[in-house]
């Protein structure tokens, strides 16, 4: 409570550091009761984070702040929809709060987590970006679905093709879905923007209000030439429009290691790759049941949960993760 206390009156910029102090203290005591209660020591460390949580809830979430990844490739049947889905639901699924956004006016997303008309939802993306160029604010939550699997999704339809046109002739216009997205970033821990397979205004916006992008490459040679090309908008974006950018990782996809050339065209990647940028060590393996789960509308952690592309995107989930978590604890080093 005294704790709760001190932070009503810290700043935003040394909330890392105020912070810290209590957690490395309760660390200090959670080891003390481990040692008498493992299951004490747990219970103490949970109610805490439980209670910070509310705190920061109650008090505006001034220092709750979405990571944002959009999962981009200007390529299409890379396997983008399928990871967008996978990765926010097996997100979920560790209690993060996600929120999935289809930027693409195919509605792969959305039709792939079951919802079969698109064109029949009265507010989409769409709609949400007429009135952010517009230069006003949408009503919270509004447009937003509530998956089963625990996501909630911003769809598209095929209106999302205007948008297009309609940036060219917008003010600021490669920001237009940062401002968006900045008043939902308090209420997710995790917002997955799934990009349309081009290069387009769209893309570039998400790019722009992206923390990160998670570049899916399936596993043939065409895809490799593709990724120059992404990583040049990418550091083009950097320098001009939005200098956090960071490329979060190259994911491979539909990689089907009992041939030579899914093998070579791996390696390839990885050789040619792994030095300049990370290229995440889990692989997501060519599969039918994965393919499925766009008809069924469901995840592959519903549809299929004992298979090995759900023991892949499993994978994957803990690896992006353990990157974030790793962001954060630098943050903190850095604040003391």
């Amino acid at each position: 409570q005294r704790f709760e206390s001190a932070m009503l009156h810290t700043k935003p910029r040394h909330f890392a550091l105020v912070f810290s102090l209590p957690i490395f203290f309760l660390k200090l005591h959670t080891e003390s009761a481990e040692a008498d209660s493992p299951t004490t020591g747990n219970k103490a460390y949970l109610f805490f984070l439980k209670r910070m949580r509310l705190f920061l809830y109650q008090n505006g979430g001034d220092f709750m702040s979405a990571t944002i990844l959009a999962i981009a490739n200007q390529k299409g049947g890379v396997g983008k929809t399928t990871t967008t889905a996978n990765l926010g639901i097996g997100l979920a699924r560790t209690g993060k709060r996600v929120l999935l956004i289809d930027a693409d006016p195919q509605a792969s997303l959305t039709i792939s987590l079951g919802y079969a008309n698109p064109d029949n939802f009265p507010v989409t993306l769409t709609q949400l970006l007429q009135v952010t160029a517009q230069i006003g604010t949408p009503r919270p939550g509004e447009g937003i679905l509530h998956h089963a699997e625990g996501v909630d999704l911003l769809p598209s339809n095929i209106e999302l093709c205007s948008m297009e046109m309609t940036l060219i002739n917008v003010l600021s216009r490669e920001t237009t879905m940062k401002r968006l997205l900045e008043p939902m970033k308090k209420q997710y821990d995790y917002i997955l923007i799934d990009c349309m397979p081009s290069l387009g205004q769209l893309t570039i916006n998400a790019l722009a209000a992206a923390d990160s992008v998670i570049i899916p490459v399936q596993a043939q040679y065409l895809s490799l030439k593709g990724l120059e090309q992404l990583y040049d908008t990418c550091r083009k974006i950097r320098t001009q429009i939005n200098p956090d950018l960071k490329i979060e990782g190259i994911l491979p996809t539909m990689v089907d290691n009992r041939t030579n050339y899914a093998r070579e065209v791996t390696a390839k990647l990885r050789e040619n790759y792994g030095s300049g940028m990370k290229v995440f060590q889990t692989e997501i393996p060519h599969s039918v049941r994965a393919a499925e789960t766009s008809a069924e509308g469901k995840s592959i952690f519903a549809h299929d949960p004992k298979g090995k592309v759900a023991a892949a995107y499993e994978q994957f989930t803990r690896e992006v993760l353990a990157v974030e978590k790793q962001r954060a604890k630098n943050a903190v080093g850095l604040a003391r």
